[in-house]
């Protein structure tokens, strides 16, 4: 399966994302708020970076509060890494996991199509294992 069967039903307008130019504590309240680890960081349209928990955590150690009122541009992982629609979804764990990332931006070009955590890709790949595993019992059952 790829990314691009993961994200079909899921519209590009619904992601949540934040601005390079925003303050660091307007973002933490969005994450907050959503209960989401991480937002992709746009600026003229496109994917630019990728604030996450853990960007706001080396921050505060480093600086303290101040941090909070920086721009998150300033604080953001960049470049991002990104995947398009076409990756396979055991590519994208294997990235994930090689790179200790938790989230993706899925793109088109350079627009943004999606947003995928790691979560997704072990959610689908253990409801792929099951419908296998599925199945075989019922071919075991039938033969």
């Amino acid at each position: 399966m790829d990314i691009g069967s993961l994200i079909a039903d899921r519209r590009s307008s619904d992601v949540i994302s934040c601005s390079v130019d925003g303050q660091v504590r307007e973002a933490v309240r969005l994450l907050a708020s959503k209960r989401i680890g991480a937002l992709p960081v746009m600026e003229g349209g496109k994917v630019v970076g990728i604030f996450s928990e853990r960007d706001v955590i080396y921050r505060l150690a480093e600086e303290g509060d101040a941090c909070l009122a920086r721009p998150v541009g300033d604080v953001m992982t960049s470049p991002p890494i990104t995947v398009d629609r076409a990756t396979k979804i055991d590519q994208a764990l294997a990235l994930m996991t090689k790179r200790r990332i938790r989230h993706l931006p899925v793109v088109d070009g350079e627009t943004m199509c999606g947003f995928i955590s790691i979560g997704d890709l072990v959610k689908s790949r253990f409801d792929e294992v099951q419908h296998e595993a599925e199945a075989m019992r019922d071919y075991i059952a039938h033969a």
